[in-house]
Protein backbone atom coordinates (compact mmCIF):
# COMPACT_ATOMS: atom_id res chain seq x y z
CA UNK A 1 0.00 0.00 0.00
CA UNK A 2 2.77 2.30 1.13
CA UNK A 3 3.87 1.80 -2.78
CA UNK A 4 0.87 2.62 -4.49
CA UNK A 5 0.53 5.90 -1.88
CA UNK A 6 4.14 6.87 -2.85
CA UNK A 7 3.54 6.75 -6.55
CA UNK A 8 0.32 8.61 -6.45
CA UNK A 9 2.29 11.22 -5.00
CA UNK A 10 5.04 11.33 -7.54
CA UNK A 11 2.62 11.58 -10.18
CA UNK A 12 0.44 14.49 -8.30
CA UNK A 13 4.37 16.37 -8.05
CA UNK A 14 5.04 15.95 -11.69
CA UNK A 15 1.28 16.60 -12.66
CA UNK A 16 1.59 20.20 -10.34
CA UNK A 17 5.13 21.05 -11.48
CA UNK A 18 4.49 20.56 -15.14
CA UNK A 19 1.51 22.92 -14.46
CA UNK A 20 3.37 25.51 -12.88
CA UNK A 21 6.15 24.98 -16.18
CA UNK A 22 3.34 25.43 -18.66
CA UNK A 23 1.88 28.50 -16.51
CA UNK A 24 5.12 30.58 -16.21
CA UNK A 25 6.02 29.31 -19.93
CA UNK A 26 2.53 31.02 -21.06
CA UNK A 27 2.50 34.44 -18.52
CA UNK A 28 5.92 34.81 -20.28
CA UNK A 29 4.51 34.58 -23.98
CA UNK A 30 1.51 36.57 -23.14
CA UNK A 31 3.08 39.18 -21.89
CA UNK A 32 2.23 43.22 -22.90
CA UNK A 33 4.86 43.68 -26.48
CA UNK A 34 6.83 46.45 -25.43
CA UNK A 35 7.41 48.51 -28.10
CA UNK A 36 10.63 51.13 -27.49
CA UNK A 37 9.84 54.86 -27.33
CA UNK A 38 11.12 56.05 -30.44
CA UNK A 39 8.72 53.78 -32.56
CA UNK A 40 5.84 55.20 -31.01
CA UNK A 41 6.31 58.35 -33.04
CA UNK A 42 7.45 57.22 -36.25
CA UNK A 43 4.88 58.06 -39.13
CA UNK A 44 3.73 55.96 -41.76
CA UNK A 45 6.13 57.40 -44.84
CA UNK A 46 3.74 55.90 -47.44
CA UNK A 47 0.09 57.25 -48.38
CA UNK A 48 -3.07 55.57 -47.49
CA UNK A 49 -3.89 54.77 -50.87
CA UNK A 50 -6.09 51.99 -52.26
CA UNK A 51 -3.10 50.97 -54.60
CA UNK A 52 -0.81 50.86 -50.95
CA UNK A 53 -3.56 49.60 -49.11
CA UNK A 54 -4.16 46.69 -51.82
CA UNK A 55 -0.17 45.80 -52.16
CA UNK A 56 -0.20 45.57 -48.21
CA UNK A 57 -3.50 43.16 -48.66
CA UNK A 58 -1.28 40.95 -51.05
CA UNK A 59 1.60 40.99 -48.92
CA UNK A 60 -0.26 40.23 -46.17
CA UNK A 61 -2.01 37.21 -48.03
CA UNK A 62 1.33 35.92 -48.46
CA UNK A 63 3.09 36.31 -45.17
CA UNK A 64 0.23 37.06 -42.50
CA UNK A 65 -2.72 35.29 -43.20
CA UNK A 66 -2.15 31.90 -41.91
CA UNK A 67 -1.70 32.52 -38.56
CA UNK A 68 -4.09 35.53 -38.61
CA UNK A 69 -6.90 34.93 -40.11
CA UNK A 70 -8.37 36.15 -43.47
CA UNK A 71 -10.33 38.86 -41.35
CA UNK A 72 -7.15 39.53 -38.81
CA UNK A 73 -8.85 37.62 -36.05
CA UNK A 74 -5.98 35.22 -35.40
CA UNK A 75 -7.98 32.21 -36.54
CA UNK A 76 -5.77 30.97 -39.28
CA UNK A 77 -4.98 27.60 -40.49
CA UNK A 78 -1.83 27.75 -38.34
CA UNK A 79 -3.61 29.70 -35.17
CA UNK A 80 -4.71 26.56 -33.51
CA UNK A 81 -1.06 25.13 -33.54
CA UNK A 82 0.85 27.78 -32.10
CA UNK A 83 1.17 27.76 -28.18
CA UNK A 84 0.54 31.63 -27.69
CA UNK A 85 -2.87 33.24 -29.33
CA UNK A 86 -2.07 35.11 -32.55
CA UNK A 87 -3.12 39.22 -32.63
CA UNK A 88 -6.69 40.19 -33.33
CA UNK A 89 -6.24 43.24 -35.35
CA UNK A 90 -10.19 43.73 -35.19
CA UNK A 91 -10.02 44.74 -31.57
CA UNK A 92 -10.01 48.83 -30.39
CA UNK A 93 -6.53 48.42 -28.80
CA UNK A 94 -5.05 46.80 -31.22
CA UNK A 95 -6.81 49.43 -33.59
CA UNK A 96 -5.18 52.60 -31.30
CA UNK A 97 -1.76 51.23 -31.61
CA UNK A 98 0.86 53.48 -33.41
CA UNK A 99 1.57 52.88 -36.50
CA UNK A 100 5.74 52.89 -36.01
CA UNK A 101 4.38 50.49 -33.22
CA UNK A 102 2.72 48.15 -35.95
CA UNK A 103 5.92 48.54 -38.43
CA UNK A 104 7.80 47.39 -35.42
CA UNK A 105 6.27 44.61 -34.56
CA UNK A 106 6.36 43.37 -37.66
CA UNK A 107 9.91 44.17 -38.56
CA UNK A 108 11.14 42.38 -34.87
CA UNK A 109 8.63 40.11 -34.27
CA UNK A 110 8.97 37.84 -30.84
CA UNK A 111 8.27 34.30 -29.46
CA UNK A 112 6.42 32.74 -32.62
CA UNK A 113 5.99 35.74 -34.35
CA UNK A 114 8.97 36.00 -37.19
CA UNK A 115 10.98 38.84 -37.54
CA UNK A 116 9.98 40.10 -41.14
CA UNK A 117 12.72 41.98 -41.86
CA UNK A 118 14.38 39.32 -43.97
CA UNK A 119 11.46 38.45 -45.78
CA UNK A 120 9.77 41.59 -46.28
CA UNK A 121 13.06 43.76 -47.15
CA UNK A 122 11.33 46.43 -48.37
CA UNK A 123 10.18 48.63 -45.49
CA UNK A 124 7.72 50.25 -47.66
CA UNK A 125 5.93 46.74 -47.92
CA UNK A 126 5.90 46.63 -44.22
CA UNK A 127 4.29 50.33 -43.90
CA UNK A 128 1.96 49.11 -46.49
CA UNK A 129 0.93 45.76 -44.04
CA UNK A 130 0.05 48.42 -41.15
CA UNK A 131 -1.93 50.34 -43.98
CA UNK A 132 -3.78 47.15 -44.78
CA UNK A 133 -4.03 46.46 -41.08
CA UNK A 134 -6.00 49.64 -40.39
CA UNK A 135 -9.05 48.54 -42.75
CA UNK A 136 -9.68 45.29 -40.38
CA UNK A 137 -12.49 47.66 -38.71
CA UNK A 138 -12.27 47.74 -34.42
CA UNK A 139 -15.01 45.76 -32.79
Amino acid sequence: MKSVSKKIVQIIVVVFVSSALFMIVNAQTIKEWVVPAKYTTIKNPTTTSKENIANGKDLYAKHCKSCHGFAGLGDGSKAASLDAPCGDFTTAKFQKEPDGAIFFKITEGRAKMPSFKKNITDDNDRWMIVHYLRSFKAK
